[in-house]
């Protein structure tokens, strides 16, 4: 996976892949590429929670991977996890996990860097500022005959003014690492919020999610888009720059982002207050609590979205609490001129109370003299 592996996004390739493993499969999380931040304990019961709520897949915090249904590795650091995956039996387990084909194992982010051939030491790079490199990589798909390094995060764009595309490499890093590979080895780039499945039991492959997998060779690229399958034999022609796609699938219903989803309730939370539709505005707060509440268990949404979403949700509150505000003094207003108009006609002032009438309907305020007296309302643009 290129990331969101613990976002609603993923939910369904989750289920598919667990769905086969029968009731109550042994399921395992390696925690190592975090291990060593302080909040790893978080990380770990967030993903637990969300496998559980989400999923309906209760899993244990390391394990035995050797007889594990379900093996799962997500973000952090690839070369942490590395070295002591290599310095233990962990690398071994992993290999012999896809030589064997049992179960399932879903590696994701920094734990997809390490599949390959050799691995992207990307914060050693990205945030320490060390030289472009490779690391040795577990080297995992040579089961597949499948020569490649592994990229998630292809297509990130966080950097916004600067280039942090190829898992925060930018164009001109991997260029130059590229030359550094052996011959023969082909990038794997797997867009964000975006699973490359491969099916070891029928040899195929199926990319899922709202991204692609591209494909990467000296002077070509070729993407494979979500919704499409390919034999494994087909897949290994392409990495091997020896066959083109065939036609591409359909594309797939998109699948929304935190992000888009907040920009999304802010829109309909405006447009009601515009229209003073104060029950579409609070539901527009109460879908982005459900939208905060799905996406709180993604380990990779810590720092950005969830707390946008937090943000925007005490900004939305504070805004309706404003304009209710607002509508009870106008509410107090209205009917005090309404009283003062009644009064006047009373009194037999019709010319002024019409003036009156006229300077209401000419703020926005419609008036509607009933039997019963009369009513006001704000008409809706």
């Amino acid at each position: 996976m290129g990331s969101g592996e613990t976002s609603p996004t993923m939910v369904e390739v989750h289920r598919s892949a667990v769905l086969p493993l029968g009731d109550r499969p042994r399921a395992v999380l390696l925690d190592t590429p975090y291990a060593f931040q302080e909040n790893s304990a978080d990380i770990s019961a967030r993903a637990c929670g969300y496998f559980a709520r989400s999923v309906g897949l209760e899993v244990q915090v390391g394990g035995d991977v050797a007889t594990a249904d379900w093996v799962f590795s997500g973000p952090g650091s690839p070369t942490y996890a590395l070295d002591r995956w290599l310095a233990s039996g962990t690398a071994a387990d992993l290999r012999a996990r896809v030589r064997s084909r049992p179960g399932v194992t879903v590696l994701a982010s920094a734990a997809a860097c390490t599949a390959g051939v050799a691995t992207i030491p990307v914060y050693e790079i990205y945030k320490v500022g060390a030289d472009p490199h490779w690391r040795e990589g577990l080297n995992l798909l040579a089961a597949l005959d499948l020569p490649v390094v592994v990229i998630p995060h292809y297509d990130n764009t966080e950097g916004g003014t600067h280039d942090t595309r190829f898992c925060y490499l930018g164009e001109r890093r991997l260029s130059r690492m590229e030359a550094e590979l052996p011959d023969g080895v082909a990038v794997l780039g797997i867009d964000e919020h975006t699973a490359a499945v491969i099916d070891l039991t029928t040899g195929r492959l199926r990319v899922a999610g709202r991204g692609a997998l591209t494909i990467r060779l000296p002077g070509r690229s070729t993407r494979l888009p979500a919704g499409l399958t390919l034999p494994l034999p087909e897949l290994r022609h392409l990495t091997s720059g020896h066959s083109t796609l065939p036609p591409p699938p359909p594309p797939p219903a998109p699948q929304i982002t935190l992000a888009e989803l907040i920009e999304t309730r802010e829109t309909h939370f405006a447009t009601a207050l515009t229209r003073n539709d104060a029950t579409t505005a609070t539901q527009a707060i109460l879908d982005l609590e459900a939208d905060l509440l799905a996406w709180s268990a993604d380990t990779e949404e810590d720092d950005g979205g969830v707390d946008q979403a937090r943000q925007t949700l005490r900004h939305l509150i504070t805004q309706l609490g404003r304009q209710a505000d607002s509508t009870r003094r106008l509410t107090t207003l209205t009917d005090a001129l309404l009283k003062l108009r009644d009064d006047l006609r009373h009194n037999g002032h019709y010319a002024l109370a019409d003036a009156l009438r006229t300077a209401l309907q000419t703020s926005g305020i419609h008036l509607e003299d009933t039997p019963t007296g009369p009513r006001w309302s704000i008409p809706r643009p």
